[in-house]
């Protein structure tokens, strides 16, 4: 079995990728959901969080305001963030890789926007980078969140560029036409790596 890590800047297409490599029968681990489960699930991830950041839950869970508040803008305490959140994350996707082997299936993919910073890398076998001109994420973003153009270019400029993603990543996926195009780019891709 093979295990895929897919990553690149926002609006260049990862969801279409990813969709792809579901209809292959590849598991695909989202590590944005894996983390809001584990902060529902996860008492000793809970118990890190407060004891580093203070009472950071409510009743409605981690409040993410007052959690972000203490974070952006403090680089120490970010880098804390990361530190704790990351290897729970880490340990959940090697469980659900290895239930992902058990179950037969042909791959597993690893779906994180922080895939080459966070040590996930290390559970891949090859790596993706899906990026798109930078134009193109921008119109994306703001269809997609219905926001207007300053703040989709200003999200858009924030991120790593393009070359960032493609010098660190194995394999290449560029998203510069149609959907349909990209779409059988990501299956001829997706195919040779699962058939190796």
């Amino acid at each position: 079995m093979i295990v895929i890590g897919i990553t690149g800047p926002t609006g260049a297409g990862k969801t279409t990728a990813l969709r792809v490599l579901e209809e292959l029968g590849v598991r695909v681990l989202d590590c944005d959901a894996i983390y809001h489960q584990l902060l529902e699930t996860s008492r000793p991830l809970r118990r890190e969080l407060t004891g580093r950041f203070g009472e950071v839950f409510d009743e409605n869970g981690l409040n993410r305001h007052k959690l972000g508040k203490m974070v952006w803008g403090d680089e120490q305490a970010l880098q804390d963030l990361g530190a704790i959140t990351h290897k729970y994350i880490l340990s959940q996707l090697g469980e659900e890789i290895a239930d992902a082997r058990e179950a037969g299936l042909p791959g597993a993919a690893i779906d994180a926007a922080l895939l080459l910073e966070s040590g996930a890398e290390e559970l891949c076998d090859t790596t993706v980078a899906v990026t798109a001109p930078e134009e193109v994420r921008i119109r994306r973003i703001m269809a997609r969140e219905n926001i207007d153009r300053d703040y989709a270019q200003a999200r858009v400029r924030a991120q790593k560029p393009a070359e960032w993603f493609t010098g660190r990543c194995r394999h290449t996926l560029v998203n510069d036409s149609t959907e349909e195009a990209f779409r059988g780019a990501a299956l001829a891709l997706f195919r040779q790596l699962l058939s190796e």
